[in-house]
């Protein structure tokens, strides 16, 4: 029958049907993976994407190169995969920020719901909210009594409009109910300083920025995002005990491959790269920096960034959040 079938084609199109057969029965990965990550090396997503790409060329036997595209708030890598041939041999590294991306930047180059899918998260980072001593509080409840008498007066700042540190603010403010004035800057170590002047006021960051400060007594922790208490701060009560459930943000790092990646390759990436995070050296890296595991299938993982598409879009659609 294949025969038959191939003596109606063409030399040329004989050649492309054999081709293309070989290609579908070529093992994977045969070639190099490129792993984009769209922020600046050094960054938190950046060193958990490397702590764990770092382990894939050995156990699957090929090359895998980072390669760093920063820019517009990550979209711009983002974009790079998105287009890129749906075979899995180029992913991306992305933040929780890629479900805020469709509102704060206008005409996206990708589609957030349906280009890209999940292959695995590597982790969830909680933050801490903290607060200037400069201004006598020591409880979560204390900083909602604040805000509510001085409405509008107090200033919280962020490491840029979209960012881990906005949105998590972004969220405490609309479950609490109370009133601040975004002040976005450049990064962590900025708006601890700012905060420690008392030139603003509150915030949130991730754990491992704020702890030295913390511990040092510059800074007051008042809560922590996670659903537990996190080992570096047991002293200090998670949201929900603090009295405030619901303002959790879950700030994960994960991987993508492009949309129509067939699944048997997302499952086999995905296995490789939960067998990277389960080794003792990247554990440890992880648990240095506060991330907490986040064991997700690449199904379950595509669930949670469709709910967070939808319930993030929301929040900072009614919080009026648009890029500068």
């Amino acid at each position: 029958m294949v025969l038959r079938q191939l003596r109606l084609l063409t030399p040329g199109t004989v050649f492309l049907a054999l081709a293309s057969q070989v290609f579908a029965q070529e093992p994977f990965p045969s070639r190099t993976i490129k792993v984009i990550v769209p922020f600046t090396p050094g960054s938190v997503t950046d060193v958990m994407g490397r702590s764990v790409t770092d382990k894939l060329a050995a156990s699957l036997g090929q090359a895998v190169v980072v390669e760093n595209r920063p820019g517009a708030g990550g979209t711009i890598g983002i974009a790079q995969v998105a287009k890129s041939a749906p075979d899995g041999y180029t992913l991306v590294v992305v933040s929780a920020g890629y479900a805020v991306n469709p509102v704060i930047y206008e005409n996206l180059p990708y589609d957030s719901a349906k280009d890209l899918a999940g292959v695995i998260p590597l982790g969830n980072l909680p933050s801490v909210l903290f607060a200037s001593p400069a201004i006598g509080v020591k409880s979560v409840q204390e900083l909602i009594a604040l805000a509510k008498a001085k409405p509008g007066t107090l200033n919280y700042p962020s490491a840029g409009i979209g960012s881990a540190s906005h949105v998590n603010a972004e969220k405490f403010l609309a479950v609490t109910g109370i009133k601040a004035v975004h002040v976005p800057l450049k990064g962590a170590p900025e708006m601890i300083t700012e905060t420690m002047a008392g030139r603003t006021q509150f915030g949130t960051v991730g754990i491992s920025a704020a702890q030295s400060a913390i511990r040092d007594g510059r800074l007051i922790a008042l809560a922590v995002s996670g659903k537990k208490r996190a080992p570096n701060l047991p002293e200090v009560p998670t949201v929900a005990e603090a009295g405030v459930p619901g303002a959790e943000f879950n700030f994960w790092i994960g991987v993508l491959a492009p949309g129509q990646t067939p699944r048997p390759i997302i499952h086999k990436l995905h296995a490789e790269f939960d067998r990277a995070l389960q080794s003792p050296d990247v554990r440890d890296r992880h648990a240095k920096l506060g991330a907490d595991p986040m064991p997700m299938s690449p199904e379950q993982f595509d669930a949670q960034m469709r709910e967070d598409l939808a319930t993030l879009g929301g929040l900072l659609r009614a919080a009026g959040v648009k890029a500068n």
